[in-house]
C-alpha cells in the first residue's frame, strides 16, 4: 500500500473522528426500473442528467453496484432491513402469485428497518414516495420506523394528475378506480395530488429538509420514476424534441424530471449549509425494463426480472461532501445490503449484541482506509433462478437450467460461457450457493408458496 494512500487514509480518519458528537444526515435516494447505462456517469450520452452525475463528481461512483433482487418490493425488503430478504421470506413481488389464506403482503412486522434504528438513535426521519412493502396498517411506513410520510403505498403510480391523465388518455374511469385502489397519502390520508407526481415527491422532500435542517435526520426519498406507466407533462417532453415521439421521448423526459428533482434535493442541502453534513446515497431498485420501457441497461446482458448482470447491476453513488473524497470510481462489488450497516456506522448507532446483518459498512472502503470491501460472496435467489458472485466470477442458473460461469472482469456482458472450461468452479460455487440457500425461508408469498409457476 502506498505511502500517499496511507497518509490520505490517516488524515480522513482523523477527519471522522475529529466530531464524534456530530451525527450526519443520511438521504437515500432510491429511483426505480433505472438502467445501468442510462446517467451520464455510467455512459449514458441521449439523456443529460447533470445533477445525478455530480453525485459521482463528488462522491464514489462504484461501478458494480448490486441490488438483493431483480425486481421492486424484494429489493426494498432487503435494503432497509439490511438483510437479504429470503431469510424472512419476502423473496417476490405481491402479485406474481396469489397470497395464501392467512398470510398478508408487507415487510414481516419483526423485521426492524433503517428508519426504525435510526429513530431510535434520535433521527428524525422521513419517508416520500414508493413504498410497496405493505398496504396494511400495520404495515404502514408510520408503523416502520418513519414519523412523516407522503407517498403511495403500492407497487406502481400515474404520474399526472387524473384530469390530465383522463384527458390524455382517454380512460378515466378506470384511471379514476386505480388512484381510488392506490392513493396518494399524507401520513395516512388521502389527498388529491395537482402535480406532476415526481415534482410533487420533490417538493416534499425539500420540505422535509428544510423542516429538519437543525437536527440530524434521516429522508427516504423513494421516487417511482422511472417506472411504467410512461407519463410526462409536455414541460418535459419538449426538451427532447430530437427523439422521436414515442416510448423514448416520454421516458426522457421521465428521466430528465427526476434529475431535476435530485437537483433540487441537493440545492437544499447547501442552502441550508448542511451538504457537508449530509451522507447521501443514489441507486436504482433493479435493472432497467428495457423491452417495456426503453430503460437500458448499457454494456449488460439482460434486464429487469433476471439474475444476469442487466436484472442486478445498478447506478450506485454515494456522497458524503465532508467526508469522503469526490471523483472517485471503485470497481469492489457493493450491494444495497450495505447501506443499513454504512448509515448505522455513520450515524454511530451500531447493531445490538445478537443482531446480524448481510451488508458491510463501506466506510473505510469509501475513505480509502481500506482498498478491499471483507465479503467473499453475493448471492441471489428468485425462485428458480439463482446466482452468486465471488470476485471476478459468476454463476448462474436461469429458471432450473445448468450453472452458467462467467469472468465479469472480461466479460462484462455474460456471453461467454466458461462452466465447461472451469468445472472446479462451477462446484465450489455451487456448493457456497447452496450452503447459503440452505439458510433461507420458504417464501411468504409467490410461485414456491401457492404453487404456481413464477409470472415475471
Amino acid at each position: 500500500m502506498s505511502t500517499t494512500f496511507l497518509h490520505v487514509a490517516g488524515i480522513l480518519a482523523l477527519s471522522l473522528a475529529a466530531e464524534p458528537d456530530r451525527r450526519p444526515n443520511i438521504v437515500l435516494i432510491l429511483a426505480d426500473d433505472l438502467g445501468y447505462g442510462e446517467l451520464g456517469c455510467y455512459g449514458g450520452r441521449e439523456i443529460p442528467t447533470p445533477s445525478i452525475d455530480s453525485l459521482a463528481s463528488n462522491g464514489v461512483r462504484f461501478a458494480a453496484g448490486y441490488v438483493s433482487c431483480p425486481v421492486c418490493s424484494p429489493t426494498r425488503a432487503g435494503l432497509l432491513t439490511g438483510r437479504y430478504q429470503q431469510r424472512f421470506g419476502h423473496e417476490f413481488n405481491p402479485g406474481q402469485a396469489a397470497i395464501p389464506p392467512g398470510v398478508r403482503f408487507g415487510l414481516p412486522l419483526p423485521q426492524r428497518t433503517l428508519a426504525d434504528r435510526l429513530r431510535a438513535a434520535g433521527y428524525r426521519t422521513g419517508m416520500v414516495g414508493k413504498w410497496h412493502l405493505g398496504n396494511d396498517p400495520a404495515y404502514h411506513p408510520l408503523r416502520r420506523g418513519f414519523e412523516e410520510y407522503f407517498g403511495f403505498l403500492g407497487g406502481a403510480h400515474a404520474y399526472l394528475p387524473a384530469r390530465e391523465r383522463a384527458k390524455a388518455r382517454k380512460r378515466q374511469a378506470k384511471a379514476q378506480a386505480q388512484a381510488q385502489a392506490n392513493a396518494v397519502l399524507r401520513g395516512t390520508e388521502p389527498v388529491e395530488e395537482k402535480e406532476y407526481l415526481t415534482d410533487a415527491l420533490t417538493r416534499e422532500a425539500v420540505a422535509f429538509i428544510r423542516r429538519r435542517a437543525k437536527e440530524p435526520f434521516f429522508l427516504y426519498l423513494s421516487y417511482n420514476a422511472v417506472h411504467a406507466p410512461l407519463e410526462a407533462p409536455p414541460r418535459h417532453t419538449e426538451r427532447f424534441r430530437g427523439i422521436p415521439e414515442g416510448k423514448r421521448r416520454t421516458f426522457a423526459a421521465m428521466l430528465s424530471a427526476l434529475d431535476d428533482g435530485v437537483g433540487a434535493v441537493l440545492r437544499a442541502l447547501r442552502e441550508e449549509r448542511i451538504e457537508e453534513d449530509t451522507l447521501v446515497f443514489f441507486l436504482s431498485d433493479n435493472g432497467g425494463p428495457t423491452p417495456s420501457t426503453t430503460s437500458a441497461n448499457g454494456p449488460l446482458r439482460g434486464h429487469k426480472s433476471q439474475v444476469f448482470e442487466g436484472g442486478l447491476r445498478v447506478p450506485f453513488l454515494v456522497q458524503w461532501k465532508g467526508k469522503v473524497p469526490g471523483g472517485r470510481t471503485s470497481d469492489e462489488p457493493v450491494s444495497a445490503l450495505d447501506l443499513l450497516p454504512t448509515a448505522l456506522a455513520a450515524a454511530g448507532a451500531p447493531l445490538a449484541a445478537g443482531e446480524e446483518t448481510d451488508g458491510v459498512d463501506l466506510l473505510p472502503h469509501l475513505t480509502w482506509a481500506q482498498a478491499r470491501i471483507a465479503r467473499e460472496h453475493l448471492f441471489w435467489r428468485f425462485g428458480p433462478q439463482a446466482a452468486v458472485r465471488k470476485g471476478r466470477w459468476k454463476l448462474l442458473r436461469q429458471r432450473g437450467g445448468d450453472w452458467q460461469l462467467y469472468d465479469l472482469s472480461a466479460d462484462l456482458g455474460e456471453s461467454k460461457d466458461l462452466a465447461g472450461a472451469r468445472p472446479e468452479l462451477v462446484t465450489e460455487l455451487g456448493a457456497a450457493f447452496e450452503r447459503w440457500d440452505a439458510q433461507l425461508a420458504k417464501p411468504l408469498w409467490g410461485p414456491a408458496a401457492a404453487g404456481r409457476r413464477l409470472r415475471l
